[in-house]
């Protein structure tokens, strides 16, 4: 692609001692180069690590007393999100159960386990969440039991629960206040306005039947926009929600599944995505001079910039906090992009 320019400096790789399933940054200003790191094991027993990075030395250092057991594979992983540092600091992760784990300077503990299935001794899998920046208390997940969860963390309450899809959840994103979207194996993604909960809008549809939609995310900096990705699709489908049913734009330059996608945090003109091709691609999606309302756009759009990696990309986040890195990780390697 002649228009995608390998970027091979700025480039810090940290080798965990598991293969990782998914990555966070921290959103504290005094802690906003560190990240936590889940495993992806077999077992039933998991690992979250926290991995601190130092910019101006370019070195990694991990305190052994602050990894901490979790259940199964950790599907999701954040933190408060708030760089005041006066809240507590604190991780929730996602698997059978949303739990929020308190993080001291020598351990790390248990502080609250929530689980909407209170009936049964099993719990159906928590696919993803996210933690609402503008509103700390509440986080909302989504399930393979085609339910989206509100919780209120401060009181440790389930405050909403909605049948949401018609088949399994599998990604879910706030896209302000009282109002989130999600995305289905029913291959439809929808937004849910909290103030009127028996209803929602399906603003996309896959045009490939029977196609599950597995992943989404928001652009919390330009709410006008979010992207979409389907299950064994090279392609990333940018929305624009004043424009519902076509695209923006379908990026399709990955040779690969897309496995991942994040927006640039503060401007929110670009995004990156990651795939089985090896490869993180950064799109400028939408330009000074952009215009929406032009309906769905071709496939046509290069890439601004491409890192080939060593295997399949499986996770990507960009910064909150620290605008120029994205941390990528593949197999048990987490690397951080200087962009």
């Amino acid at each position: 692609m002649q228009s995608c320019s390998e970027k091979k400096t700025g480039v810090h790789t940290y080798m965990a001692q598991w293969p990782i399933s998914t990555v966070a940054w921290s959103v504290r200003h005094d802690r906003k180069s560190r990240l936590a790191v889940g495993s992806f094991l077999e077992d039933y027993s998991n690992k979250i690590e926290l991995v601190n990075f130092n910019p101006e030395t370019s070195d990694f250092w991990a305190d052994n007393r602050l990894i901490f057991d979790h259940p199964y594979t950790p599907t999701n992983i954040a933190f408060f999100p708030s760089e005041e540092t006066l809240n507590p600091d604190i991780v929730a992760t996602s698997g059978d159960s949303l739990r929020l784990w308190e993080i001291h300077d020598d351990h790390t503990e248990l502080k609250s386990l929530l689980n909407s299935n209170k009936t049964s001794e099993f719990s159906s899998a928590i696919t993803s969440f996210d933690w609402a920046g503008f509103d700390p208390r509440r986080v909302a997940t989504c399930s393979v039991d085609t339910t989206c969860v509100i919780w209120d963390i401060d009181r440790e309450i389930l405050d909403t629960q909605l049948v949401a899809h018609d088949r399994e959840v599998y990604d879910i994103s706030w896209g302000g206040f009282n109002v989130f979207a999600s995305v289905s194996g029913d291959g439809s993604v929808r937004v849910f306005d909290l103030r009127d909960k028996e209803r929602s809008t399906i603003i996309y549809e896959s045009p490939v039947q029977d196609c599950p939609l597995l992943r989404l995310e928001w652009n919390k900096a330009d709410p006008r926009f979010m992207a979409t990705v389907g299950m064994d699709s090279n392609k990333v489908v940018v929305l624009d929600i004043r424009f519902p049913t076509n695209p923006v734009v379908v990026l399709s330059k990955h040779e690969g599944s897309v496995n991942g996608i994040s927006w640039a945090p503060l401007y929110g003109r670009r995004l990156c995505s990651v795939a089985d091709d090896s490869r993180a691609l950064i799109w400028e999606v939408v330009g000074p001079g952009y215009r929406s309302g032009n309906g769905g756009a071709s496939g046509d759009v290069e890439p601004e910039l491409c890192y080939q990696s060593m295997a399949e990309i499986n996770v990507v986040r960009w910064s909150p906090l620290e605008l120029d890195w994205i941390a990528i990780a593949f197999v048990n390697k987490l690397q951080l992009l200087k962009v």
